[in-house]
């Protein structure tokens, strides 16, 4: 088993909680070891840095420095926004020696270094490059036929722009769809930004985003939309019923993460991949 120096991040110990049980629980079945990093902190998500962004990339280099210790290649995190802001911290270390002195000087307080010599990862690109997508389809034993997906990367996991990546119209998450035999629908919304926190500040903006999104999926004919990030997943699922009433519309389409999905193909069970636990379902009894 290889293995991955792995960042939960702290939503993965709440609203993601089922993300973070299938997240291991298909890594596991894959042959991929994910060591959790001991002691790790809060990124700053998307809000910190508009606020502080030296304090938000000091906060992102004590968990690379962690990371670096263990000796392990790669640094994996299942949210979007954490892998974006580790992968940026991370780059900016190694081309920016003034920023890299000043978050060094700020880390010897916790006895800690870093050098930026990992490599940051999401992890849907560590199942696919290195299980690989033929070696996928050999273990699914309950293929998804028939069932349609929207595939929504969201706009944090195609930010890092790499060398060969189509950051326009990204192909990888269809393809995986694909190897798990569920058809995923042509969706033109699925890059689009879904709001991240705005819902906190300005709620109309916020629901907007979300309803377009939704809407773009039903309209592609998607039973389910998948995601690969807890805030795009809370705000997918979370607020249909505050879509509903804000534009008149009936949205209950389900929003689970690639990593049920893929549980799901693999024959895990519904248990260990949190299947059941869904998000939608406390909204709509906590609505009113």
């Amino acid at each position: 088993m290889k293995q991955y120096a792995y960042y939960p991040g702290c939503s993965l110990e709440s609203l993601g909680k089922d993300y973070h049980l299938s997240a291991l629980a298909v890594a596991a079945e894959l042959g991929l070891d994910l060591q959790e990093l001991e002691d790790w902190n809060c990124c700053g998500a998307t809000a910190y840095f508009p606020v502080d962004e030296l304090l938000a990339h000091t906060l992102v280099a004590r968990n690379l420095a962690i990371a670096e210790q263990t000796g392990l290649q790669d640094f994996v995190a299942p949210c979007s926004a954490c892998y974006k802001n580790a992968y940026t911290t991370n780059k900016y270390l190694k081309t920016d020696p003034d920023l890299a002195e000043h978050l060094n000087y700020a880390l010897e307080a916790d006895n800690l270094s870093v050098e930026g010599k990992m490599k940051v990862r999401h992890l849907i690109e560590v199942i696919i490059e290195d299980v690989g997508l033929e070696a996928i389809k050999q273990k699914v034993n309950h293929p998804l036929r028939g069932l349609r997906v929207a595939p929504y990367y969201g706009c944090q996991i195609v930010r890092p722009r790499k060398d060969k990546e189509n950051v326009e119209n990204p192909q990888f998450f269809e393809e995986l769809l694909s190897a798990l035999g569920a058809e995923p629908v042509d969706y033109a919304y699925k890059a689009r930004c879904c709001g991240g926190s705005l819902i906190i500040t300005n709620r109309k903006a916020a629901l907007d985003m979300v309803y377009r999104l939704l809407q773009n999926a039903v309209n592609s004919g998607a039973n389910v939309i998948a995601t690969t990030c807890p805030m795009c997943n809370v705000n997918l699922e979370v607020y249909q019923g505050q879509v509903n009433r804000e534009f008149g519309t009936h949205f209950s389409i389900p929003v689970v993460y690639f990593t049920q999905l893929m549980g799901m193909a693999l024959g895990l069970e519904a248990k260990r991949i949190g299947v059941g636990a869904s998000m939608l379902s406390l909204a709509q009894s906590t609505a009113s």
